[in-house]
């Protein structure tokens, strides 16, 4: 795997990183999905972003960089995990997604797994 750049924060561990993925290609099963930096950043700008997704090893890095600030001025956390070939597999599709955001929805059973890898993204912005 290419060095991971350090522009790339908050980087996911290995065990994070997985429960990420499994949260995303579950969320990609609800429809609480959405693939790719332009998508996120629609999702951001209207407010049903629960959480952003973002792969360290796009490139270059900077086609994704304005998302931490966006996700920042609407106080939604988000995570890098290394691989874009792992998140597009996650997100159900066959080629790389650099970025994903998963959306809320009230009535939905991931409520809580949402919740709970919120809180653990949010210990890693401290």
């Amino acid at each position: 795997m290419a060095e991971v750049n350090p522009k790339a924060y908050p980087l996911a561990d290995s065990q994070l990183a997985q429960a990420i993925q499994e949260l995303v290609s579950q969320a990609a099963n609800y429809k609480q999905l959405k693939k790719g930096a332009n998508e996120a950043t629609k999702t951001l700008n209207r407010g049903i972003a629960e959480f952003v997704v973002m792969a360290a090893d796009a490139e270059p890095l900077e086609i994704l960089l304005h998302l931490p600030l966006l996700a920042e001025d609407k106080n939604v956390p988000y995570v890098f995990v290394p691989s874009k070939q792992a998140l597009g597999r996650a997100c159900g599709v066959t080629r790389p997604v650099i970025a994903c955001s998963v959306t809320s929805n009230e009535a939905s059973n991931l409520r809580d797994p949402i919740n709970n890898l919120k809180v653990a993204i949010e210990k890693l912005l401290i």
